[in-house]
């Protein structure tokens, strides 16, 4: 599926392994000790090489964890990208202790320091929404409202965001929220 801005920008939902497309950075769904873990975090530092934990060990060093709902940019290691953006999502509660807040402001930072690398097309995988438990639905949502809104009001080089979701449940879930809130029609299977 695809969403086209009218400033020409575009939002892309595929189904696939983050890890192999091609794109200026990669959003890693990381935690706040930026000391790898499982999921698409695991996926990215196995896929990406020792250099990736290499930067956020520097970075941990002189600037500690990073808080959720920020995060922190290392080089792209053996990835086919330039950047990884390791962005931290909330461990979800009950959605009533700022998760919604946080989930938003992960995606948006990702999104400005993307911007500020020059990087025009940017991956996300689906934060938080693994092993911090965040429902599915409820994040796609956000993370959909987060990157229009970031088209629709900043003027940021980032001119293509990919959603790259790991099974079609997923993308389902992301596809149906687009046409709630793109009033897209089409949903697209993918095998």
């Amino acid at each position: 599926m695809e969403i086209d801005f009218p400033n020409g920008k575009k939002l892309r939902l595929m189904v696939g392994d983050i890890t192999k497309i091609r794109v200026d950075a990669i959003v890693n769904a990381a935690n706040s000790g930026l000391r790898g873990g499982g999921g698409v975090d695991g996926a990215i530092h196995r896929a990406g090489g020792s250099t990736i934990m290499r930067e956020l060990d520097e970075i941990r060093a002189s600037s500690g964890d990073c808080p959720t709902g920020s995060a922190v940019v290392t080089t792209a290691g053996a990835l086919p990208a330039q950047y990884v953006i390791h962005a931290v999502g909330p461990i979800y509660q009950d959605g009533k202790h700022g998760e919604p807040a946080q989930l938003s402001s992960c995606y948006r930072k990702a999104l400005e320091l993307a911007g500020e690398r020059g990087a025009r097309t940017v991956s996300f995988p689906a934060i938080s929404t693994g092993a911090f438990g965040y429902p599915a639905a409820e994040a796609a949502d956000i993370a959909l409202a987060s990157v229009a809104q970031h088209f629709e009001q900043t003027e940021s080089g980032v001119r293509e965001v990919l959603f790259v979701l790991f099974d079609q449940g997923f993308y389902d879930l992301h596809a149906r929220a687009a046409s709630r809130r793109f009033h897209v029609d089409r949903l697209e299977r993918h095998a």
